[in-house]
């Protein structure tokens, strides 16, 4: 798949340095804006055919001196859940106005674009009553996801307005190597890792029967390539999950099984407001059935691939 020149928002984070080391072969050249409020430098893989920009999204003038040269976008960038209930205006300024911005600008600049792929969350779901939870559920209850799901609607709009050539993705849970503690805000996989590395004890918010659905970085960068190269993706709101509950209290039992540490400790504290969703499980039949993407990794298999990833260092 040959991909020209690209545009990756949020590139210095987990899911697009790793988006960034499988397409660098495929690419003529890479732009990369991210403002590293939680991303790291040194996630991006040096190469001369990657330009980094430390800017934020909104950043009109940049979008404009690069958009006329770009045949791909994906546009990962984002406030993330927790800091979007301390900080409500910039969860909403990044996340609706800079995804609305980035929509806006490229409908006007980009006269060549292939695909505009929009990473979105499973969080637009909330505490499901309807599991696993297909496209067609919502319910709004935090910022993070209201500001993410408003995004959904404009790429429908520039869609339906101006056949803007988009693809939504909801991802859900995403893990794997590439995620470290270095980013204060990262998921619950990497943090229980660092502790039971560390021979610390593992801290759960509630009571750690939640469940959540774990799904695998490498799938998900599959589902992103294959949302940018199948022209069935286009205008279409895909799910991308394993449809399999796991409670946070078996994913620390796991990680501390992986990593040796049995009988180490687990330290339950009050839930955070973030916490609402008692389970998750996402249907994913849509994106399998029209773009073939399956996921091919088991949590456990994973989950070992990760440690094996942080016991060599290599980030």
């Amino acid at each position: 798949m040959r991909l020209g020149k690209v545009l990756i928002t949020g590139g210095a984070g987990f899911i697009g340095s790793q988006l960034l080391k499988r397409i660098i072969p495929h690419c003529k050249q890479i732009f990369v804006i991210d403002d590293l409020s939680t991303g790291q430098i040194s996630a991006i893989p040096k190469t001369n055919k990657i330009s980094f920009f430390k800017s934020c999204i909104t950043n009109i003038d940049l979008l404009t001196d690069l958009l006329p040269h770009v045949d791909y976008i994906f546009h990962l960038a984002c406030s993330n859940l927790l800091k979007s209930v301390i900080n409500l205006e910039r969860d909403f300024y990044v996340n609706f106005y800079g995804g609305f911005t980035l929509l806006r600008l490229a409908q006007k600049y980009c006269l060549n674009l292939k695909r505009f792929v929009y990473t979105s969350t499973a969080s637009i779901y909330s505490d499901a009553e309807v599991l696993p939870t297909t496209e067609d559920h919502y319910k709004i209850r935090l910022p993070y996801a209201a500001s993410k799901f408003a995004t959904e609607h404009y790429c429908a709009v520039y869609y339906h307005l101006y056949k803007l050539p988009v693809c939504v993705l909801r991802l859900s849970n995403v893990f794997g190597p590439g995620q470290t503690t270095e980013n204060p805000y990262c998921g619950v996989v990497a943090k229980f890792f660092a502790a039971a590395m560390a021979k610390k004890p593992l801290i759960i918010y509630g009571d750690g029967q939640q469940t959540r659905d774990f799904t695998y970085i490498d799938d998900v960068i599959d589902a992103i390539l294959l949302a940018a190269r199948k022209k069935e993706a286009i205008g279409q709101v895909y799910n991308v999950g394993t449809g399999c509950e796991t409670s946070i209290q078996a994913l620390a039992a796991e990680i501390m099984k992986i990593t040796s540490y049995e009988k180490g400790a687990v330290i339950y504290k009050p839930a955070r407001p973030i916490d609402i969703v008692f389970r998750r499980a996402i249907d994913a039949k849509k994106i399998q059935k029209e773009l073939l993407w399956k996921s091919n990794f088991l949590l456990t298999e994973g989950l070992h691939a990760t440690y094996q990833w942080l016991r060599r260092g290599d980030y």
